[in-house]
């Protein structure tokens, strides 16, 4: 990964669970583990955020014992899947019931509308606890939860001018941000759909582009830098002031 070479493990660590929309979940009765797929959507701070059944078998495990853990694959180097970089996450889930939350998900999951309201399907959040990330073929790097998790100031700060941000983005730097897609391998008009300090997510119907910045952002000034940067424009991004 890009991001590795730089030397900040834990960033590309964040990059890889926030690009990727599905997760191997590992769950457990009377102690026999279990394994399921789910898609997630990780939350500004880094939590992972699943919509899950309660008539799946894994939603009854985590209500019986909430201690799980989940690994996202990125694509491998070659033919051999061992060279893929992998990020395991341990911690416990905790049910929402919290519209807000909710609509986070389903925009990043947007064919899910068709059932996101379903009475039977809930939210549920998983804070890391710990982690584990392997770059690569013999590239193994332990995560503390301080890393797996962005910090509460610079969550809040980006947060504040999130609203900002996008509008300046999809008016004034619409041209700019279909080109990032483009060169993403994408085609058509995109909009940015939210921020955070990792980077941000784009939109296009019921497609969802996740694009990280080159280091992780603290406040509007390191956000508005971080977007000049990534849009290459002329003269520097301003949204705010």
């Amino acid at each position: 990964m890009d991001q590795e070479t730089g030397g900040d493990i834990a960033f590309a660590a964040r990059c890889l669970l926030r690009g990727t929309c599905w997760a191997t979940l590992a769950t457990q009765r009377e102690g026999q583990p279990f394994t399921a797929l789910v898609t997630h959507a990780i939350a500004p701070d880094g939590a992972v955020l699943m919509l899950i059944s309660a008539m799946a078998e894994h939603t009854r495990q985590l209500a019986a014992e909430p201690r799980c853990a989940l690994m996202v694959t990125g694509k491998p180097e070659n033919l051999n899947w061992q060279t893929a970089p992998r990020v395991s996450v341990t911690g416990r889930a905790v049910r929402l019931e919290d519209r807000d939350t909710r609509r986070y998900w389903v925009a990043h999951h947007p064919y899910a509308r068709l059932y996101a309201d379903f009475a039977d399907f809930s939210v549920w959040r998983v804070v890391p606890d710990a982690g584990l990330f392997v770059a690569g073929f013999g590239r193994i790097h332990p995560l503390s939860a301080a890393q797996l998790v962005c910090p509460a100031q610079a969550v809040a700060a980006v947060a504040a001018v999130q609203e900002k941000c996008l509008a300046h983005c999809n008016t004034s730097l619409a041209g700019a941000i279909a080109h990032l897609a483009h060169e993403a391998g994408e085609s058509g008009r995109w909009a940015m759909l939210c921020v955070d300090p990792d980077g941000f997510d784009l939109a296009q119907d019921e497609k969802v582009l996740r694009i990280a910045w080159d280091r992780p952002v603290s406040d509007a000034a390191t956000l508005q830098s971080a977007l000049s940067r990534l849009l290459k424009t002329e003269r520097n991004v301003q949204f705010m002031g």
